[in-house]
């Protein structure tokens, strides 16, 4: 979600900055009771992300990027069935009852959800959503500290409960001194931002209790009569959720991001919520009733619309926005909704708000690179603990460096992301690509809107390398049930088919690894296996040039992985060590130039 293209909002900045500064302050101290949160959760789609979550923690506390005194907890989900993020929320539930006993009822609680593999934007897929680099901060911050900072004044004005978020979103907001963001009333209570209605139809949209107070400011306290999940405009303006827009067009979200005509109506979509611990052990009641779960559950979508007094069971029966139908799922939403239904929704409107996505490649490249407001009033830079030689050609304003190290004649064209990564001095990079994690020493060309990731890799014992590499816009996620039904894929522009032409592979089953009924570029074996990581980028980028030049390059010569089983081997510990050696090595440049 974009803001609207009217010059950074001053009072987003100077609310944001000051939360940054208090949050800083506290990493690596102790915190005091109730100024803080006193348990921060992460969930994880399984054991293995489970171990790798838990080992970047650990590396946070013992660097002291962190508050102390916080206990931190990674949930990985139940093996078997995929159970959503309202499963996922469940589970955690049933984790802090095991852990804590009755002594959780008086806790604040953060529950972050961050399972999943990011097949929408792969660079986060290794590592997790919530340890996506950002362009801010010394130690850099990754999501997981703008998290804590933006929700740094939360606790202490909270009663016991838990607050629900997810991973791969930054809300910013400001209020006046005298406000106070207040989670104290019973039931759930959600934050609300206005937003254009094509926003409302890929989130959920808040149908708000008639208010006499005709003034609005930056802060509401209000109550919600129904909530709807990812509705139609037509269905926002059948249950009166639309509002007129303030006539200050800059406080709102905007869904296009190229920020362009603006309509005049608004809704008020969600981004996170809190329930009390009673709402919470109401839940965890139910889950340990059912015994276990064997369908996905919708935290927003499943919890939320069953709350109001305008909530209605017909909602269950919708399965248009789920990603698998089960035969279960209409009976647990009845559950589910009779067990909530009555209970209160609160909404906290905040009217001077913005809410950004950042969970896809081509909405992390616009905001990290394009997005000047929220560079501004987030305060991200262009250029992030690196080393950036002044003779490296570059766009300093359009293009973003995280923690690399970029040599003398390097070039990077404008609107492009490198992170964790190493580029020697004949490296191009081309307009609108993603590099991540890679360690590039040969002369290497890199097209424009190109994404490379390279991952180490554990296979038998020995540790080798894989990197990722296919255009930005590209679709890993489609899937096509039959292999006569490839010709529908596509990579880098070109029908699939003639890709695997180019590099000389037999079109069968065993060129996809997994479900062979689901059969996509995430699955496709073709990244080849290589010892070292510059080999590893060499290889891959001329599988990429094949494609554009229309010229063969045959791959039968190399040991292939798919995407998903590179994660399935993926070294951790590996690459751990390849971002604290390109620490080591920035600060050691950084002190010789000193010098």
């Amino acid at each position: 979600m974009a803001a609207a293209e009217t010059g950074p909002d001053v009072a987003l900045r100077e609310a944001t900055q000051r939360k940054l500064r208090k949050f800083e302050r506290l990493r690596g101290q102790p915190v005091p009771p109730g100024q803080f949160w006193d348990v921060v959760v992460l969930t994880a789609a399984d054991g293995e992300q489970e171990v790798a979550y838990q080992l970047q923690l650990t590396r946070k506390l013992q660097r002291g990027e962190l508050p102390l005194g916080v206990h931190y907890h990674v949930f990985a989900d139940p093996t078997g069935a995929k159970i959503g993020n309202g499963g996922s929320t469940l589970c955690a539930l049933q984790h802090l009852e095991e852990i804590y006993g009755e002594m959780w009822s008086s806790f604040t609680i953060l529950l972050i959800h961050s399972g999943g593999y990011s097949q929408r934007l792969p660079n986060a897929s290794a590592l997790g959503k919530i340890f996506t680099a950002l362009p801010l901060g010394d130690p850099i911050y990754q999501m997981l500290e703008l998290k804590l900072a933006m929700y740094i004044d939360f606790p202490s004005h909270m009663s016991p409960g838990i607050l629900v978020t997810c991973a791969d979103d930054i809300e910013l907001y400001s209020v006046r001194e005298t406000d106070i963001l207040r989670f104290d009333k019973p039931g759930f209570t959600a934050l609300a931002h206005p937003s254009d209605l094509i926003i409302g139809t890929t989130h959920g949209v808040f149908v708000l209790e008639h208010s006499d107070d005709s003034e609005c400011g930056d802060l509401e306290y209000r109550t919600c009569h129904r909530f709807l999940h990812k509705p139609s405009v037509q269905e926002m303006y059948q249950a009166s959720a639309v509002r007129k827009r303030n006539p200050s067009p800059e406080n709102f979200a905007s869904g296009d991001l190229s920020a362009q005509n603006l309509h005049s109506d608004i809704v008020y979509t969600d981004s996170l919520f809190y329930m009390d611990h009673n709402s919470a052990k109401k839940l965890l009641a139910f889950y340990q009733q059912l015994g276990a779960l064997t369908c996905e559950i919708d935290a927003y979508g499943d919890f939320l619309q069953a709350l109001g007094p305008g909530a209605t069971v017909a909602y269950t029966r919708n399965t248009a926005n789920v990603t698998r139908e089960e035969s279960e799922l209409v009976g647990i939403r009845e559950k589910i909704f009779h067990l909530l239904q009555g209970m209160p929704l609160n909404v906290i409107t905040l009217n001077n708000s913005k809410f950004c996505h950042i969970g896809t490649t081509q909405e992390y490249l616009y905001h990290f690179t394009s997005d000047r407001n929220l560079k501004s009033e987030l305060g991200l830079f262009s250029k992030a603990v690196s080393i950036f030689p002044g003779g490296s050609e570059c766009s300093n304003e359009t293009t973003c460096v995280i923690q690399s190290i970029v040599e003398s004649k390097c070039s990077l064209a404008p609107g492009s992301v490198v992170e964790y990564s190493w580029l020697g001095p004949d490296v191009t990079v081309g307009g609108n690509s993603i590099i991540s994690g890679c360690h590039v020493v040969s002369k290497a060309t890199v097209p424009p809107s190109s994404f490379l990731c390279t991952l180490s890799l554990k296979v038998n014992g020995r540790l080798v390398y894989a990197t990722m590499a296919y255009g930005v816009d590209d679709k890993l996620k489609q899937n096509v049930k039959v292999l006569s039904d490839l010709h529908s894929l596509q990579f880098c522009g070109l029908e699939f088919l003639a890709c695997l032409d180019l590099w000389g592979l037999k079109i069968t089953e065993d060129l996809f690894s997994g479900n062979k009924s689901s059969l996509s570029l995430w699955t496709a074996r073709i990244f080849p296996v290589c010892p070292s990581p510059n080999d590893s980028v060499g290889a891959s980028l001329r599988l990429l040039e094949a494609v554009r030049s229309r010229s063969p390059f045959h791959l039968t010569s190399y040991e292939l992985l798919s995407i998903e089983e590179m994660l399935f081997y993926k070294d951790v510990e590996d690459m751990m060590k390849w971002r604290e050696h390109l620490s080591e090595e920035i600060g050691l440049q950084r002190c010789q130039a000193d010098v």
